[in-house]
């Protein structure tokens, strides 16, 4: 089976509902507690080519740090983005599922059952 790590915070619901999920299956993912390891702006551009997104749909909007950094600038880079996220890591979505090379967010937790093998 491919490595299975879940980007997670603990406080957080959804997180907790897909790690249930993936526990309730028997499986263990390594869990990376992003708001205590922040990821680098090369990690955050690596997790998403997996995810196949670009860095704005990464953002969690409703953050106090988004409004206050500016970040709805639609001429921002994904590049900027990225930075604020490494630097912010409360700016990223969650959780974050990466099975091998696929990742996905689990919102609704139940998303990551689309990438289980």
């Amino acid at each position: 089976m491919a490595a299975m790590t879940l980007y997670h915070n603990p406080r957080c619901s959804k997180s907790r509902s897909a790690l249930q999920l993936l526990e309730e299956r028997g499986l263990t993912p390594a869990i990376v507690r992003y708001l205590e390891t922040p990821l680098s702006a090369a990690q955050l551009q690596d997790l998403l080519a997996k995810l196949g997104i670009p860095a704005r749909q990464l953002l969690r909007s409703g953050e106090d740090e988004y409004k206050n950094l500016g970040l709805s600038d639609p001429n921002l880079t994904d590049a900027q983005l990225i930075e604020a996220m490494a630097a912010q890591p409360k700016l990223i979505e969650r959780p974050i599922l990466v099975v091998g090379e696929k990742a996905v967010i689990g919102r609704p937790p139940e998303n990551i059952l689309e990438i289980l093998p």
